[in-house]
């Protein structure tokens, strides 16, 4: 029989894996059992009920977590030289366009959001074997094909991201860190969440929240009892 260790006993001590958690409950667990010595990522798997191959049930948008997410987002504008200053003013941290193309081409991407201007989308776009499957890609959909470049880098640095239903119909998306409050947790899930109820595709039949899941980087999965979120 396999040893348990002993962090394995505090966390059955603290958590059960047949239980339905409150939200607020669920925030509170995942700090009591996460044992990393790093500040671990909060994740929240959200499975929907949708059909992904369907494209009016492709569930894709932004949030712009109130808490953000703990961790310093690396911004590239891509744009012409008169948006050059204005992306620098708001923080960005690398701008220009034909330099930075080219060190796309060579294999950098040390970047972790690109925003560029419409203008632009026509050299962009011939990076998107590379930027594509990181998802890196700029879309207008997600606010980072903007002409307003110093709106949009303030918002990713702030907190905002760019969520995308994947193939088995689930969403998963960082909310934050281990160290956040519990409070902060649960409000940045909540916001999350409210967010997708509000992108509920009208053909979708069924129940739309099909499980949902916090986790930290190396915790096991909790389950989030859908009832105790307000607005979805």
């Amino acid at each position: 029989m396999a040893r348990i260790s002993k962090n394995r006993k505090a966390v059955l001590a603290k958590y059960s894996p047949e239980k339905i958690y409150s939200l607020e409950e669920a925030a509170k667990v995942v700090k009591e059992i996460t044992f990393t010595k790093f500040d671990s990522s909060v994740d929240l798997d959200i499975r929907l009920g949708v059909d992904p191959k369907k494209s009016d049930q492709m569930v894709r948008g932004v949030v712009s977590l109130p808490h953000g997410i703990g961790k310093v987002v690396r911004v590239l504008v891509l744009s012409t030289p008169d948006k050059h200053q204005e992306a620098k003013d708001a923080g960005a941290d690398h701008v220009g366009l034909d330099d930075y193309i080219q060190k796309i081409e060579g294999g950098w991407t040390d970047i972790d959001v690109i925003i560029c201007t419409p203008t632009v989308m026509a050299k962009v776009g011939k990076l998107g074997k590379i930027l594509g499957p990181r998802g890196l890609m700029p879309n207008p959909k997600s606010g980072t094909v903007t002409l307003e470049v110093g709106k949009a880098v303030k918002e990713v640095k702030a907190g905002k991201i760019d969520f995308k239903i994947d193939k088995q119909g689930i969403i998963h998306v960082g909310i934050g860190k281990a160290s956040f409050s519990v409070d902060a947790i649960r409000d940045n899930a909540a916001e999350m969440i409210q967010t997708l109820a509000k992108l509920k595709p009208a053909s979708a039949k069924g129940d739309y929240f099909r499980s949902i899941t916090l986790s930290t980087t190396m915790s096991p999965g909790i389950s989030v009892d859908t009832n105790t979120i307000a607005g979805i």
